[in-house]
Formats: C-alpha cells, sequence, structure tokens
C-alpha cells in the first residue's frame, strides 16, 4: 500500500466570459478554455462538465482536455470527479483500488484539491481516461474501447431502454479507439453471446471474451455492490493480440454501503449472481461457476477482509480530512464523514455474511 502524505492543488484560472458560457447551459458538452496550474505545471486546457445526474448538482463535475501540451503525465484527457453524493469522497477510489488488487484492469485515480479563480471548490477524485493512452501506459497490446454509457449495454439482443429487438447491437456504447473493424467484433460477441446453444457456449465464448477476467470483475461488482455494474459503469477493451474482450470499472461512487444517491444501502442489495444477459450465460456453465464461487472465498479470504481493507480506508479519509474542512460544499458534513469508516466496516460485515449464505446455495 503507498504511502501518499499530501494532496495535490489544481488552480483553474478562467475567464469570466467563458465560465459564464460554461455555466449557461450544463448540458452542453462544448468546451470552453482555460488555464490550470498543477504543481508548478502551467497548462492550456479545455474544460467541460461531465456526467448525466450529476450535473445538477452544486458540486459539478469535469472533463479536462489538455490543448498546450497536448499532453501532460502521459495524458490527453483527465476526469475530475466531485463525488459529491458519497459523505467519504472515497469510495470511487477505494473501488478501483480493490478491483485493481483482484486483478482487473482498472483507471488510476488521486484525490486533489480544486480552485477556480482563486475560489476553493473542494476536493476532487482525479481519474484516468480509459482510452488508448490507459493502453500505452500499461504496456498493454493495442486494440479497442467500448465506453458502456446506459442500460442498453446489456449484452442482450434486447434494449433495456424501450423493451424491444436492438436496431444495432452497437447501442448503449461509444467507442473510444479502434478502427470500424471493432464494431464488427463487438457486435459478433453480443450475437454469439446470444445465440450459442448451450452445449456450444462454454467453448463458443472463449473465443469472445477473456473469461478469467471477466469472473474477476464480476466479484469485484458483487464485492462492492455497484447496482448499476452490469448494464453500465463500465468499458470494453479486446485486446489485439488475444483478440478478447476484457472489462473495465468505471463511476463506483455508489458502492461500500451507499447507493447513487448516497443513502444507506442494504448488504444484500446486489445478488451475488448479478443481472446481465453474459453474466446470466457464464455463471450457467457449471465449470465457470465453480471458479467464481472458488474466486469469490480466495478474495474473501484475502481482500475483501477488515484486516485488509481498514487500513486503506483509513489511510484515504485521514489523508483528505483536512482538505475537506476546506471544502465550501461538504464542511459542514464533517461529522457524517467522521463516521464512514463505521458505515464501509458495517457494509462489509454484511456483505459477507449474505455471501457466506448465498455461496451455498450456487456451488
Amino acid at each position: 500500500m503507498d504511502e501518499v502524505t499530501k494532496v495535490p492543488e489544481y488552480k483553474l484560472f478562467i475567464n469570466p466570459n467563458d465560465l459564464k458560457e460554461l455555466k449557461r447551459d450544463l448540458w452542453n458538452d462544448d468546451p470552453v478554455p482555460g488555464r490550470l496550474t498543477i504543481e508548478g505545471k502551467r497548462l492550456e486546457i479545455d474544460l467541460s462538465y461531465r456526467g448525466s445526474h450529476i450535473r445538477d448538482l452544486e458540486k459539478k463535475s469535469y472533463q479536462i482536455a489538455f490543448y498546450k501540451p497536448k499532453a501532460f503525465r502521459g495524458a490527453n484527457i483527465i476526469h475530475l470527479n466531485a463525488e459529491y453524493m458519497d459523505p467519504s469522497l472515497i469510495r470511487n477510489k477505494l473501488s478501483f483500488d480493490f478491483f485493481s488488487d483482484i486483478g482487473v484492469l482498472s483507471p488510476k485515480s488521486r484525490h486533489v484539491f480544486f480552485t477556480q479563480n482563486g475560489k476553493s471548490e473542494g476536493v476532487y477524485l482525479e481519474i484516468e481516461s480509459v482510452d488508448e493512452n490507459f493502453l500505452r501506459r500499461r504496456n498493454l497490446p493495442k486494440g479497442s474501447i467500448f465506453y458502456a454509457l446506459d442500460g442498453d449495454a446489456n449484452f442482450s439482443l434486447m434494449s433495456e431502454l424501450d423493451k424491444e429487438t436492438k436496431k444495432s447491437l452497437r447501442l448503449g456504447y461509444e467507442k473510444k479507439c479502434g478502427d470500424r473493424q471493432e464494431d464488427y467484433y463487438l457486435e459478433e460477441m453480443i450475437f454469439n453471446i446470444n445465440t450459442l446453444s448451450n452445449s456450444e457456449f462454454e467453448r463458443g465464448i472463449q473465443k469472445y471474451v477473456n473469461v478469467d477476467k471477466y469472473l474477476r470483475w464480476i466479484a469485484g461488482v458483487i464485492f462492492t455492490s455497484n447496482y448499476d455494474g452490469f448494464v453500465h459503469n463500465y468499458a470494453l477493451y479486446r485486446n489485439g493480440e488475444t483478440c478478447l474482450f476484457e472489462i473495465i470499472p468505471w463511476d463506483y461512487d455508489a458502492t461500500w454501503g451507499r447507493d447513487v444517491n448516497g443513502k444507506p444501502m442494504e448488504a444484500d442489495y446486489v445478488p451475488i449472481d448479478g443481472f446481465n444477459t453474459l453474466t446470466s450465460r457464464i455463471l450457467g456453465v457449471d465449470s465457470f461457476r465453480k471458479k467464481y464461487v472458488k474466486l469469490l472465498k480466495e478474495i474473501m479470504s484475502q481482500q475483501f477482509t477488515l484486516d485488509y481493507m481498514v487500513p486503506r480506508v483509513e489511510q484515504l479519509l485521514e489523508l483528505i480530512r483536512p482538505y475537506v474542512l476546506r471544502d465550501p460544499y461538504k464542511n459542514k458534513e464533517i461529522e457524517q464523514f467522521d463516521k464512514e469508516m463505521d458505515v464501509i466496516k458495517e457494509y462489509m460485515i454484511g456483505r459477507r455474511n449474505y455471501l457466506k449464505r448465498m455461496m451455498v446455495s450456487i456451488e
């Protein structure tokens, strides 16, 4: 566990006219120019709002594209998340780190303190963009990346949104990198997920999906309890060498015992066997289901324990607490912030008990 002792400050300077234009329409994705100073480095940037329902919140989240220079620390784009609905401000990072610990490709993230034209905007989470640079920084083979935008990214032939047959199997996805041929590979995978017979599925699906990685991702969703994780809140990466898809988590603030509105979430709210077409079919195969249960047991004895997680939670909370006191949107909620360790511990205890009961029924 890396020791981090200070939260870096990100200082944004933006022309008042450009700031007025940015605020004029929350749903306009057109960026405005600005200058961002990070640890003494001055960067010309383009700034826009990010997210869907979170744009209505008092504390905004942003996407930053580097303009001059075109890249900074190997990235063209970063995301600054307000984490406004999470009283702890750490659940997203805690989840990404957890996924990484159990062997799932996951974005890197760190907390920063953000100011705008000299005014404190508070604690934010900087999140690495999942794009071709994400692959390059990890020395991974080139391939395609598709973002799951909404409930139509459900691995089904049926639309989650209008309950009819999809007009395109790319519905619900936005391609971030990859050529036109990659669209075909995505459609081919989804088609075969739904049409391979039961006798063909065990062998056939392994031509399209890295099943081991997928099982680890399911486990990550299940342990963190991301309710939306099975139909969006993820990205797909098709490895150009193996030609197999694997899955990358995204937007994991509604986890570890709190829902998307920051309200308490029951420990048994997200079912152990998930709910999308691919998960259902994979866990319907006896050999895959046994591997899944074995993986759950391993993680529950190693990473998903209080001994393993509590020091990580404590470190994050202690790191950002002085900055939360300077956050104009969160400093009045410091009493709740100080209780979040107990909320996460209570969730973990309840979730462990639930999973132990349910593993017996799916073995």
